[in-house]
């Protein structure tokens, strides 16, 4: 794709904030200097996890190369040097949240499970049958399933707080929701998926003038501006060290003590016990209590190399340096028509969720190209449905920044990104649109013919073709292509049946036994991704007028292993190619009488 840089005035980049030395602070981070498809690489995915420093990864190297041992136990010297790293990184968290004592801070693999470990450990204490848990509607996955299975065991109530259209709280419904029935806030610092900072102060007071605790999941707010949880009040603070420019597989859950003395362990084995009989055993003291088996030492240390780092830079500096980044991406997108911002709240973190909407096409297309100019965003709901559905949309994508991106990686983004949206709107990515929208709104559907005897066969030749284009840029392109000769499916067969779960676009699937047979399977198939129209027009070809028998035993992994395309499948559309193999290889174990098999995993 050429990228046009003719583009219309754009706002004033004005002085970098506090004076950072931007280009000194990117030399510290390696992964800066990749190319992706050839293109230097522009990291927009920092809500997802943020790159590490040299400082961070040389911290892990020096631990395994010359300290690596198992902690608090040995009496050798590399167990007594790793015992001294793992509790300073403790010390770092401590002063890094201003919490008020070393016993606070409970390490943990990440954010989810700290706050697994309070829902099942305060949870199972203290909810009773009709009592409630208070989210809201813009939490992530991680703070609605843990209190959902807690709140199933104990015969509690989830509820929610509502959000505005701008994706801010609704604070007045927030206080009307609070009563004495409610055992606990549990809420977002800062919205992974809108930007949206929420007024944790005023929650927390409103909550403790009831007497009622409160959860704060900071895993978006903790690299982004400064926390203190004194200053705060909150009653437990949870986050994640990969979006802190530290290690995965790290995290930390601060709690008071009233209440964590309090809280039975969540898992047991290992530094949680203090003695072991077969008759009773007695607990460690805090926080030991909850840290069960080997814990995650070289991520501690990792992710006290990595506060280490945000310390020097100074939070405050990093904040201000986001703002001024967020405030100018969002006066640019703003530029160019047809985008739609997702979450406009007045107080935000440095997140852009967006849609294209004129002309319109999927986030996962639009995150797709961007990629193949090396600029990596994230696409679907982002761990948000709930959220997605309060907007009546299936999922955006989102330009998410730290530390080290630049205005110019902005200016890049912005001339990618419209020239995605004009040569759309040209007609380029849409040809024929009111053809296919007259066949699509058509009642009669017309099935494509087998285009081949065998689904075997039909492979053969999509990977003949595919063998002579030479990298991923050129075999997406030709995947567009495919898609656009996909048979349109009628829209009155788009229903809650044929709807295919699981995909990261909206997907619709309709097959049938072909009059006059016995087993023959055919099917039509639509999406709102280009991406995934030219997938369903691939299995179309391998599937649609094949034998029930012969799709069953068609391998479709190794097809696509095959076809090079199992390296560039993210989870995500892994998951939804699955679901979309699953619908068609039950209709035609139906038809043989046979029991299916899922081949892609």
């Amino acid at each position: 794709m050429s990228i046009q840089l003719d583009t219309p005035a754009r706002p004033r980049r004005g002085a970098i904030p506090g004076g950072l030395d931007i280009k000194r602070l990117r030399e510290q981070f390696p992964i800066l200097s990749e190319t992706i498809h050839g293109k230097p690489l522009v990291y927009f995915d920092n809500a997802a996890t943020s790159q590490k420093p040299r400082a961070v990864l040389d911290e892990l190297n020096h631990y395994y190369e010359h300290d690596n041992a198992n902690v608090h136990r040995g009496v050798h010297l590399l167990s007594e040097r790793a015992t001294e790293a793992y509790e300073g990184a403790r010390l770092k968290v401590q002063k890094f949240l201003n919490a008020p004592c070393l016993r606070d801070i409970v390490f943990t693999k990440g954010g989810t499970e700290a706050i697994n470990l309070v829902a099942q450990s305060y949870g199972r204490q203290r909810l009773q049958l009709g009592d409630e848990v208070l989210i809201s509607w813009m939490e992530h996955h991680s703070n609605i399933v843990p209190w959902q299975l807690i709140c199933e065991q104990r015969g509690a109530k989830l509820r929610v707080i509502p959000i505005t259209d701008a994706g801010e709280l609704n604070m007045d419904e927030f206080e009307r929701l609070l009563s004495p029935r409610t055992k606990i806030v549990s809420l977002v610092h800062v919205s992974n998926a809108l930007g949206t900072i929420n007024p944790v102060k005023k929650v927390i007071e409103h909550a403790h003038s009831l007497g009622i605790p409160v959860l704060l999941d900071g895993a978006q707010a903790v690299s982004h501006m400064p926390v203190d949880v004194q200053e705060l009040d909150c009653d437990f603070y949870v986050f994640s060290g990969h979006k802190l420019y530290g290690p995965t597989g790290i995290g930390v859950l601060y709690g008071k003590p009233q209440y964590l003395e309090l809280m039975p362990p969540y898992q047991g084995g290992g530094d949680m016990i203090r003695s072991v009989s077969f008759e009773k055993t007695a607990y460690n003291e805090l926080p030991y209590r909850f840290e069960a088996g080997t814990p995650p030492i070289a991520e501690a240390i990792g992710l006290g190399a990595a506060l280490d780092f945000v310390e020097e830079i100074g939070r405050d500096r990093i904040a201000a340096y986001e703002r001024h980044l967020l405030d100018y991406a969002t006066q640019r997108m703003k530029d160019i028509p047809g985008i739609r911002i997702i979450g406009t709240a007045a107080d935000k973190a440095a997140v852009i969720s967006f849609l294209v909407n004129d002309p319109p096409l999927s986030a996962l297309d639009v995150g797709t190209k961007l990629d193949l100019e090396g600029i990596a965003v994230r696409t679907g709901h982002h761990c948000c449905m709930p959220l997605m559905e309060r907007f009546g949309i299936a999922g955006t994508a989102r330009a998410s920044f730290a530390i080290y991106n630049t205005t110019d990686e902005i200016d890049f983004f912005i001339a990618t990104l419209r020239t995605i949206v004009e040569s759309s709107r040209d007609g380029k990515t849409f040809e024929n649109r009111a053809a296919k929208n007259a066949a699509a709104n058509a009642v009669e559907p017309v099935y494509p013919p087998a285009a081949a005897p065998t689904p075997h066969a039909a492979a053969d030749e999509i990977i003949e073709v595919f063998d002579f284009l030479d990298d991923w840029s050129e075999r997406y392109e030709h995947i567009i292509e495919i898609g656009k000769k996909l048979l349109p499916m009628p829209h009155i067969l788009e229903t809650e049946a044929t709807r295919v779960h699981g995909c990261q676009s909206t997907v619709f699937m309709h097959s049938r036994k072909k009059p006059g047979t016995n087993d023959v399977l055919e099917f039509l198939a639509s999406s709102d991704a280009e991406i995934v129209r030219g997938e369903l027009a691939l299995l179309q070809k391998v599937y649609s007028g094949q034998r029930a028998g012969a799709i069953l035993d068609f391998d479709v992994h190794a097809f696509f292993a095959r076809l090079g395309l199992d390296q560039h499948l993210t989870m995500g559309r892994r998951n939804g190619l699955a679901e979309m193999v699953k619908r068609i290889r039950n209709f035609a174990a139906e038809l043989a009488g046979r029991q299916p098999t899922t081949p892609l995993k």
